[in-house]
């Protein structure tokens, strides 16, 4: 049971702010070979969301 909280626990912080770098990071990418693109808008959206719910914003520096 502790163990199970304690997985938890390390997911939400270990495992979503490296999904929300990787997305925005994709998404930069893309943006910088094509353009804004449909991809890469539906990616940066999804990180703003998320950051929305996690409370995680982007650094301001």
């Amino acid at each position: 049971m502790l163990l199970k909280r304690i997985v938890r626990l390390a997911v939400a912080v270990i495992a979503v702010p490296l999904a929300i770098a990787g997305a925005r990071k994709i998404s930069d990418r893309i943006e910088a070979r094509h353009g804004s693109t449909r991809a890469s808008r539906v990616l940066r959206r999804g990180v703003t969301v998320t950051e929305r719910v996690t409370g995680r914003g982007r650094p301001a520096w």
